[in-house]
């Protein structure tokens, strides 16, 4: 289904947790544009979701979302575990999907997915928000511009201690995928790939701390790699270190003419180079992104384009997700934990 400009793109969320709340809240800035129900295998939760964010309807479970003639596209807002068949049931049923990053936990699980998609001709669009948001765009531009030469160095950093209760399903990795860095570090990864030059190798360390507490998961990593244009970058990645007002991160790219500083999750921009330091503000009104993914979204079922965070620029994400779990496992970290 390809919905007229003129005509609301009609959404189905299928789960209705707080992933799907955070998209739900986003989701209002763009009005009558996009119409939204929910499914979910508690019924009442999803009047409660439908009620809450003035649906056009709710469902008992996934599949009745999926068959309905009346949704254009689903939105999958599950586990990863569910995702491969969620989508692949949706695909067959001629919906359009927006399925959560990580998308897949398998490189198999995405080629299979391409196959149904170019099979059926429609969109799949992988969530991730991070690669819409005003800091990776203005990020982009910068270093497009030249604004700090020839790029040297790569630090991104994002820490913060945030615990998950003993009973969220991201404790069980074969719900979530793998561990916090595979579930939840994948969109850091992603920044740091999306920048214009292209991650060409990459080595995972991944600290033996004790897993102590409600939150089982192994919570921890640093990544380093090399770019194609030979600049080198690390990533530090924890959910059990301590940040400054929970959460203020700065992270730095370094240039033969100049540094960015920037607060990693899209708060403000330093450029130092030649002349005074330049603050730059990469907007608020969209800061994580949301909007412009789903605008994305819209555009490219409408016109039949390719979205920018298609299912083939997923697949290289994959494809450095698998390198440092690989790198793990050959270093014997794996084994070590």
């Amino acid at each position: 289904m390809s919905p007229h400009a003129s005509t609301p793109l009609r959404l189905a969320f299928l789960g209705c947790g707080f992933i799907t709340k955070v998209h739900s809240r986003h989701l209002r800035a763009l009005g009558p544009a996009v119409s939204c129900r929910y499914a979910s295998r508690d019924r009442a939760r999803a009047e409660a979701f439908s009620r809450m964010f003035h649906g056009a309807g709710s469902y008992g479970d996934y599949r009745a979302a999926i068959e309905d003639p009346a949704v254009d596209a689903v939105v999958i807002a599950v586990p990863p575990r569910f995702h491969l068949d969620l989508t692949l049931q949706a695909l067959a049923a001629g919906k359009h999907v927006l399925v959560e990053k990580p998308a897949y936990p398998r490189m198999d699980d995405y080629e299979t997915v391409r196959r149904a998609r170019d099979a059926a001709g429609l969109v799949v669009l992988v969530g991730e928000n991070d690669h819409y948001k005003p800091l990776a765009v203005r990020l982009r531009q910068l270093l497009a511009e030249g604004v700090i030469g020839d790029m040297v160095f790569a630090h991104f950093t994002t820490l913060v201690k945030r615990f998950k209760t003993a009973d969220d399903w991201r404790n069980d990795e074969t719900m979530a995928g793998g561990d916090a860095f595979f579930e939840e570090g994948i969109h850091w990864l992603h920044l740091a790939a999306s920048l214009g030059p292209r991650i060409v190798a990459v080595q995972g360390y991944r600290p033996v701390l004790p897993q102590d507490g409600p939150d089982r998961r192994i919570k921890s990593m640093m990544v380093a790699f090399r770019y194609d244009n030979q600049a080198v970058g690390s990533l530090y990645y924890s959910r059990e270190v301590p940040s400054l007002l929970q959460g203020l991160r700065v992270s730095k790219l370094f240039g033969r003419k100049g540094i960015i500083s920037f607060e990693s999750n899209g708060g403000f921009i330093v450029v130092r180079g030649t002349g005074w330091p330049r603050l730059v503000l990469p907007g608020f009104r969209d800061i994580r992104g949301y909007q412009a993914m789903y605008r994305d979204f819209a555009a490219a079922i409408r016109t039949g384009g390719v979205p920018q965070m298609s299912l083939e620029r997923a697949i290289e994400d994959q494809r450095l997700m698998d390198d440092i779990y690989g790198s793990l496992a050959r270093t014997g970290q794996l084994a070590a934990q």
